[in-house]
């Protein structure tokens, strides 16, 4: 059954944000989110001045979505970083959505007045976000606030380091200007649902990337009914109309297993609570990971008969491809497979989706092996050792593994 709606990734970042590619471009990200199945693209990093003039440059306004000269659209979109005390010490990332550039021009100033914002497309700045949230909402109702990859230990807002243990705790009198967490790698929907007081809130998510190459813008997305102007976007998710999403399996993430990366050791929540969660390598305590921390602070049961939006695990084709192939992600077979691929079924999400098994068989009767992982993967039967630490998961097949990402 084919997958209908617009598929959209607005966590992204320009090339003027600290470790992504200098090759960010306008047109490269267009060029790159087509093949992926995009049609809607945030431009991230608009509170960087040079990314933000190539934007009004480049980019052509009309109700609140940006065209290129293609007809391409992206939405304004950006990442902010809040360091702060409050009980103890609180780091979190919030995503933001914008209305045009009119907006972004006002925020632009109320940073100016917090801080410097041209060293980095994800600036920081000394500001509690219950504060944060009051100030936008006070420049444009519009002004949609998202928590960022919600669960990682540092900068998550529930992340075990320096989160919080409550929307509420964190936004105070303006959670409920709070309509929608971003999932992160290392969650998906199942996990979130255990938190009651995200019930009647969207759980969206967006790639975090950090380059326009296919195994990374698009990995996370959000599937909408229609993306014809910044009111469909924002009111899908305000009253949590969205579709579904698109997830990579949480153990992937970097963070879901708890662990210390320099001491190759990781364990599951289980094994954590017996080690009193201290790491047996070097005594000291360990990383708590995504899977941990979900487990600290849910406070319900699931229930199997309420609506719940339907979310799609998989993992890049890139990352099929490469490991059929026994090659790398940007390795001469991986391209060439690739790219026969998406001339003959169009984009990328089509082809990991929709594209029924007869044609795959068809197109690739030399390599079926990538056909069975291709349809393994829409089923969710592929094998992952969990990532943990800032280690991305690995890929099992049997005894092999392949590292992710």
């Amino acid at each position: 059954m084919e997958i209908k709606g617009v598929f959209a990734d607005l966590h992204i970042h320009s090339r003027f944000s600290r470790a992504c590619s200098k090759d960010i471009t306008i047109e490269n990200l267009e060029k790159w989110a087509r093949v992926k199945g995009i049609g809607l693209l945030g431009t991230g990093d608009f509170t960087h001045p040079f990314w933000l003039k190539e934007l009004k440059e480049k980019l052509v306004e009309k109700e609140g979505i940006l065209y290129s000269k293609s007809g391409f659209k992206f939405l304004l979109t950006g990442e902010i970083s809040l360091m702060y005390t409050q009980g103890r010490g609180r780091r979190v990332h919030l995503v933001l959505l914008v209305p045009n550039f009119e907006t972004a021009d006002k925020i632009n100033e109320y940073f100016d007045k917090k801080g410097r914002r041209d060293y980095d497309g994800r600036p920081i700045f000394k500001i509690s976000c219950e504060q944060f949230v009051k100030d936008m909402k006070e420049i444009s109702e519009y002004i949609e606030i998202i928590p960022a990859h919600a669960w990682t230990p540092w900068f998550g807002i529930f992340g075990s380091a320096t989160g919080f243990d409550s929307l509420k705790e964190a936004f105070g009198e303006q959670e409920e200007n709070i309509h929608a967490i971003e999932t992160g790698m290392s969650s998906d929907p199942f996990m979130n649902w255990h938190l009651s007081e995200l019930n009647n809130r969207a759980i969206v998510s967006f790639s975090d990337s950090h380059s326009f190459w296919p195994w990374r813008i698009g990995r996370e997305a959000t599937i909408f009914e229609k993306v014809e102007s910044y009111s469909d976007v924002i009111n899908a998710i305000r009253e949590n109309k969205i579709l579904g999403t698109v997830e990579t399996e949480p153990s992937y993430g970097k963070y879901h297993w708890d662990g210390h990366a320099n001491c190759n050791f990781s364990s599951s929540p289980q094994e954590t609570k017996k080690l009193n969660g201290i790491c047996p390598v070097c005594g000291k305590p360990l990383t708590i990971g995504v899977a941990n921390r979900v487990n600290q602070i849910e406070d319900q049961i699931i229930e199997e008969n309420r609506n719940r939006k339907k979310y799609y695990t998989l993992l890049p084709l890139h990352e099929l491809i490469a490991f059929s192939k026994a090659s790398t992600l940007a390795g001469k077979k991986t391209w060439e497979t690739y790219n026969k691929v998406i001339e003959k079924f169009g984009n990328e999400f089509n082809v990991l989706l929709n594209v029924p098994k007869e044609e795959l068989i068809r197109e690739l009767k030399d390599d079926l092996k990538l056909v069975q992982l291709i349809l393994d993967n829409r089923e969710g039967k592929i094998k992952v050792k969990p990532g943990y630490d800032g280690k991305y998961g690995e890929l099992i097949e049997g005894e092999k593994q392949a590292r992710l990402f």
